[in-house]
């Protein structure tokens, strides 16, 4: 007869997951180091929720005493081209993860499939958990085999590259662990040198303020000036780190329809995007994780890319959005006009605007935009 490890196993794959192992619900001296150095250094930026829950987040326990064991599961999301619109300035680069349905809603659904089974068949107590709880996903999948923390800090598998999202199933069966993975990063950084941003101060360090993920997706105000020229078309997340990973000659294409890029997500326009309402933004992105962030956010990114574009046709769109009443979409409306009016009639606009701004931080912008075009 199977045991009950793997039993889970078969269950699990049977249920779409590319990846399981099994891990002990502690982790490591070493983990629990890293992530008060993270926070230490101020790298989580905004994320106020990951500081105030970090002690939560060192112990697997402190969310369900009870824990013995942890089935750590990965879902493969690979196929679609990281650099396919590199040299499409016009076209809003959306990465890879969120090109269709948001992976939160499909993974926990497997997750209570599986963890009901389990359930049942083991007479065992169980909780699910997906990347909204305060779990360290990564170092409970290195210790479950599934893959390695790399040195752009994410998991990377010799299977799937850099290409899996992580669920857990926290359980109170003593269920016997997998063997750990080893780091098989070598002298390699490629990842390091890729980040357009320097993100990386050292080697398995980010600082969040810096990434281009962060700053797109978590930031929610606006965004320092010196890295929106670096921040290019990306309007949602970046993937130029995993992307360059060369684990990832292993990767697959994912089994996951949900997970598949949707057509008008792979490279939409800017403008089309610029032009968004609320109700326009919120039928475009219903059931993607982009919907999040809102439209103001969203608008914010799509905005510095117009910036970025050097396409003057794009010019007008963004003069339009410098009727907005929402101060980040209009600061990077006024940083986008900046960037691609000629400099005497940019200078015309600023001086008739800032006669009769009165929000501080807009006539900053104005100021700014106005001494960065020049004479």
């Amino acid at each position: 007869m199977e045991s009950p490890r793997q039993q889970i196993r078969a269950r699990a794959l049977s249920l779409g997951f590319d990846a399981v192992g099994f891990a002990p619900a502690i982790l490591s001296d070493e983990a629990k180091a890293g992530l008060t150095g993270f926070v230490a250094a101020g790298y989580h930026g905004d994320m106020g929720w990951l500081a105030g829950e970090a002690d939560r987040r060192r112990d697997p326990r402190t969310l369900w005493p009870e824990a013995r064991s942890v089935v750590v599961l990965g879902l493969n999301y690979g196929g679609a081209d990281a650099a396919a619109l590199r040299e499409s300035p016009a076209a809003g680069d959306i990465s890879i993860y969120a090109r269709n349905r948001d992976y939160h809603d499909l993974i926990k659904k497997k997750l209570k499939i599986l963890g009901r089974w389990m359930g049942e068949t083991f007479d065992c107590g169980i909780k699910v958990f997906v990347d909204t709880a305060p779990v360290m996903e990564k170092p409970l999948a290195q210790n479950a085999g599934i893959g390695w923390q790399g040195k752009h800090t994410n998991l990377v598998s010799r299977e799937f590259g850099s290409w899996l999202f992580l669920g857990e199933v926290f359980t109170d069966l003593p269920l016997q662990a997998d063997e750990p993975e080893s780091d098989h990063c070598g002298e390699c950084r490629r990842c390091l040198d890729a980040c357009p941003t320097a993100a990386f101060p050292e080697p398995y360090r980010l600082d969040a303020r810096r990434c281009i993920s962060y700053l797109t997706i978590e930031h929610k105000g606006p965004i320092d000036r010196a890295l929106r020229p670096l921040m290019g078309n990306r309007i949602y997340g970046c993937d130029d780190c995993l992307s360059v990973c060369p684990w990832n000659k292993f990767a697959q294409v994912t089994r996951e329809d949900g997970l598949m890029a949707r057509t008008d997500l792979s490279a939409p326009r800017l403008e089309a995007l610029a032009r968004l309402d609320d109700a326009g933004f919120r039928a475009l992105f219903s059931g993607s994780p982009i919907k999040r962030i809102g439209r103001n956010r969203f608008l914010r990114n799509v905005l510095i890319a117009i910036g970025n574009s050097g396409d003057p046709n794009l010019l007008d769109v963004a003069i339009e959005r410098l009727a907005e009443a929402d101060e980040l979409v209009c600061g990077a409306a006024i940083w986008a006009a900046g960037r691609l009016a000629a400099p005497e009639a940019f200078k015309r606009l600023a001086e008739q605007r800032m006669a009769r701004e009165p929000a501080p931080a807009l006539r900053e912008e104005w100021a700014a935009a106005l001494g960065a075009a020049g004479p």
